[in-house]
């Protein structure tokens, strides 16, 4: 979880801590001393909270209030897949427990153990040594690896998703998600819908995939450059690896200004690992030595258009006055950019 908030935008709104710590004691016998609640700053999706006893760190996500676009913001989703994982070598937070009613908190929301960790909001990784940043990226590859080889049906998720034609569906999704946008005008995600409508995608693969699979969404030992937990699952589901693959290489092929991208940094004289020794490390790793096994240009033009429609869909909230972080009309100007970035990567 996030441990340096200086830069990071306004906090979610506060929660009923009365009701809600009356609602963890009953859940959660022995616990010690008065409710401490700390918002974490910096997500623009489901608000998530540190809530502190004397005795124990728990973790609080829940849903945004107001109204959400279909499937959004599935914080069951979100809990279900992380007990599923418990078991496995994945690490994820403990989860402890899910409340689905609107009785408590204005959402569902549910609860997890605070893992100790840093998180890295800076793609660059300032202020560390090259040999360090390159563990770091390194180990980022290894746990995406990891994910991509969970038995998913003997942890029982065979119901968590369809098997196979995951990119003919997500096209669909996401269209429809681009039409219930409200507000939007972005030619460059028409342009990159039509396009990738039109693409061969080889569908006959399966996995459990992360959805959101990137350097912040991991928490990583207090000292040492290791993965202890994958966070936020909210777009988990059975799906194509390389879309959960491709995603995870966009900071590749964007600017520092465009969603945090390494693009244009001197990534030798930093210690990162180039794009294609990143894919090659994962590659060896799942056994994808054929050209048909890995990342194209339909891949990565497929991932900017879904986060451009994902930042359309922040800007709309911003909109109707629904944003998690005051920042999100700002967040949501990135859409353009980043579906030019598609449009360059399926060389329109």
């Amino acid at each position: 979880m996030p441990t340096d908030s200086a830069t990071l935008p306004p906090a979610p709104p506060l929660l009923n801590t009365g009701r809600l710590d009356r609602f963890i004691r009953d859940h959660l016998p022995g616990l010690q001393g008065e409710l401490q609640v700390d918002p974490i700053r910096g997500g623009q999706s489901n608000p998530t909270f540190f809530l502190n006893y004397g005795n124990r760190a728990l973790v609080l996500r829940k849903q945004p209030g107001g109204p959400l676009l279909p499937s959004a913001h599935a914080v069951d989703r979100e809990y279900r897949v992380m007990a599923a994982l418990a078991h496995t070598d994945l690490p994820v937070p403990p989860v402890l427990l899910y409340h689905a009613d609107t009785d408590i908190l204005d959402t569902p929301f549910y609860l997890m153990e605070k893992v100790p960790g840093r998180v890295f909001f800076d793609n660059g990784l300032p202020g560390m040594a090259p040999d360090v940043r390159r563990q770091i990226y390194l180990a980022m590859a290894d746990t995406l690896a990891t994910l991509h080889q969970v038995d998913w049906q003997a942890v029982g998720l065979a119901d968590f998703g369809r098997p196979q034609g995951y990119f003919e569906r997500q096209i669909r999704r996401w269209q429809k998600q681009w039409s219930l946008t409200e507000g939007a005008d972005n030619p460059a995600v028409d342009r990159l819908l039509e396009w990738l409508q039109a693409q061969p995608f080889d569908d006959d693969e399966t996995t459990l995939t992360h959805g959101d699979f990137k350097l912040n969404n991991l928490l990583y030992h207090p000292t040492e450059p290791r993965v202890v937990a994958v966070l936020d699952w909210e777009l988990s589901t059975l799906g194509h690896p390389l879309a959960d693959l491709a995603f995870n290489t966009i900071v590749w092929h964007t600017l520092p200004t465009e969603y945090g991208g390494i693009r244009g940094l001197d990534l030798n004289a930093l210690g990162i690992p180039q794009e294609a020794e990143y894919l090659q490390r994962y590659y060896d790793l799942t056994d994808r030595h054929q050209a048909g096994q890995q990342v194209r240009p339909s891949h990565r033009a497929f991932a900017l258009m879904r986060l451009a429609v994902i930042f359309e869909g922040i800007a709309a909230r911003a909109r109707a006055g629904n944003a998690v972080a005051d920042d999100a009309a700002d967040i949501g100007a990135l859409a353009s950019a980043v579906a030019r970035r598609g449009l360059e990567a399926a060389a329109l």
